[in-house]
């Protein structure tokens, strides 16, 4: 019976993941496209990026393992969540989580691969191959949402309640498994 379950909410899940596959598409394009923008021009807001770094830092200072996985696992939740269910207000606050995290990322990444060398970008992937995707994936959700509210022929509801359905039964899981591989990163090599 579980198992029943189970298999129709996934099945439910891959029937709107192929419904917002364009939404999808055009979040990881310009994801990239500011990514490497942060990377190539990583001049734009320098002081306010390194003043937020630092702040992270402070915070997740002294934290233990268990700590900062909870930590990483709650801001990400809450992040994907928030792209969702904000994606209402014609999908502006999406695209511009997107547009900050992107070149946020390439920034970063940017001044990582200046101190410690290019190949240190390699030990970001490990949870960036979890976190990515969802993340990708709560912002084209809600691009849909938002452009859906455009739509004379769009089913807000709906699209707001299976983006949910995909949250709890995707991308949660996707963000449990990064946050995981984050903090026990960050615990042991911090």
């Amino acid at each position: 019976m579980k198992k029943d379950y189970l298999a129709n909410q996934y099945s439910k899940c891959w029937k709107f993941l192929e419904e917002a596959r364009w939404y999808i598409v055009f979040a990881l394009g310009l994801f990239c496209l500011t990514f490497l923008i942060g990377f190539i021009y990583p001049m734009f807001f320098r002081m306010e990026i390194l003043a937020f770094i630092e702040s992270i830092i402070e915070m997740l200072d002294g934290k233990g393992t268990i700590e900062l996985i909870w930590i990483i696992f709650f801001n990400n939740v809450k992040a994907s969540f928030m792209a969702i269910v904000l994606g209402i207000g014609i999908g502006i606050f999406p695209l511009i989580t997107l547009v900050t995290n992107g070149y946020l990322l390439g920034f970063v990444s940017r001044e990582t691969s200046n101190i410690g060398g290019i190949s240190i970008l390699w030990q970001l992937a490990p949870h960036g191959i979890f976190e990515l995707p969802a993340i990708i994936l709560s912002i084209g959700i809600g691009l849909k949402i938002g452009i859906n509210v455009f739509e004379k022929k769009g089913n807000l509801k709906y699209n707001i309640l299976e983006g949910l359905r995909f949250f709890a039964f995707v991308i949660f899981p996707l963000l449990l498994i990064a946050g995981i591989v984050e903090g026990l990163l960050i615990g042991f090599l911090g």
